[in-house]
């Protein structure tokens, strides 16, 4: 009788990790079919092309009810930004993707993020690159981005509180930048901290409302081209006061 509830108790004990590990899995996978159908038709930018794969099983790898406040299944995979407090917000996971995929990130990539938030884009970029460091200019977010990211055992993320106009160098050169709040031109420290082949994604436009999501990419020393891909809303660049 010993025997038989003990192995009870451990089927009961099984099936509850079974059911943590499951966890959203539904609505993760249709959120990455609405990115994949998103971005394959005309309200896309990228037409038939689509996004690339790598991204997309980011995206399905990663769970974002973990980086939200509340972590609900149904609001973290529908496809909308998020208020996460403080005035910002979680992007849209198409946006989220969209940007991902336009940074070109490899697996031997070093990324800069600036704007961590709550760590969910950051996250994203660890699934495909082999480092990821990530600036965070309001306090409670970078310490809160910080221990989720611990948590969720992202070893290859680097939280920094800080000002991220003038970038990280000594975490650079960088392979990839993404800057993930507007501004109404591109920090120089950035696109001097990129490498040469290398790209940043940003939104350029005036605060609180229609910006440009850009493509700069760095093709020599001193010299980049830049492309407007597609019109975007994002929270306005937040600047140290000091």
């Amino acid at each position: 009788m010993k025997t038989l509830l003990l192995l009870v108790l451990s089927m009961v004990v099984a099936a509850r990790e079974a059911t943590a590990q499951d966890e959203c899995v539904r609505e993760r996978a249709a959120m990455v079919e609405t990115i994949r159908a998103y971005a394959r038709s005309g309200a896309g930018v990228l037409g038939q092309q689509g996004l690339s794969e790598r991204v997309l099983e980011a995206m399905g790898q990663t769970k974002r009810h973990l980086f939200i406040p509340e972590r609900s299944c149904s609001i973290a995979y529908a496809d909308r930004p998020i208020p996460i407090g403080l005035g910002q917000t979680i992007s849209q996971p198409y946006i989220v993707a969209l940007m991902t995929h336009l940074a070109e990130v490899a697996p031997d990539h070093v990324v800069l993020e600036v704007g961590t938030g709550s760590g969910y884009q950051a996250a994203i970029l660890a699934h495909l690159a082999r480092k990821v460091c990530t600036i965070e200019i309001i306090p409670q977010l970078a310490e809160a981005a910080a221990k989720t990211l611990k948590d969720l055992a992202y070893d290859n993320v680097s939280v920094r509180l800080g000002d991220g106009y003038g970038g990280w160098p000594e975490c650079g050169p960088f392979d990839a930048i993404v800057v993930t709040a507007a501004l109404g031109e591109l920090p120089p420290p950035l696109i001097e901290q990129l490498k040469v082949g290398g790209r940043l994604v940003m939104p350029v436009g005036p605060a609180y409302s229609t910006q440009h999501l850009t493509v700069v990419e760095k093709i020599a020393p001193g010299e980049t081209t830049t492309r407007a891909v597609a019109l975007v809303r994002f929270v306005p660049f937040t600047r140290s006061q000091n």
